[in-house]
């Protein structure tokens, strides 16, 4: 099963659309395996506190994506080609990249303060010495 343990809705983003990227982020880390239940429309609306509806666009929009499956009157399940996987990957990359870069830009921060910032972390992070 899908664990949404530790999920609570933030910012401005519409919940359905956190929803959506907690799942994909779960698929592409590994946490969520192909074959794997997602909660039933009711139980997580329930566990979130937010209307089934929120639920239900958030799984409709993900089975119109390719992501999960749904079978009448069964749970809906992770459904994902390897290739969709990796376009997932690399949609969330840019995402995060962007958010990075565009306050980067507006602190004035040039592109190899960047880049070396970012090596060192990586570099850092790979060693298992982040704090």
């Amino acid at each position: 099963m899908i664990s949404f343990k530790g999920f609570e809705p933030t910012g401005s983003s519409p919940i359905y659309l956190q929803i959506i990227k907690h799942i994909k982020v779960s698929a592409v880390s590994g946490d969520a395996a192909n074959g794997d239940e997602l909660p039933s429309r009711r139980s997580l609306s329930a566990m979130l506190g937010i209307n089934p509806n929120t639920v239900q666009k958030a799984y409709r929009l993900l089975e119109d994506e390719g992501i999960i499956s749904t079978v009448p009157g069964a749970k809906s399940i992770l459904d994902i080609s390897p290739e969709k996987l990796a376009s997932i990957k690399i949609e969330l990359l840019q995402s995060t990249a962007l958010s990075a870069v565009k306050s980067m830009i507006e602190m004035h921060i040039t592109k190899d303060d960047a880049f070396r910032v970012m090596e060192e972390l990586w570099d850092k992070e790979e060693k298992g010495e982040s704090k």
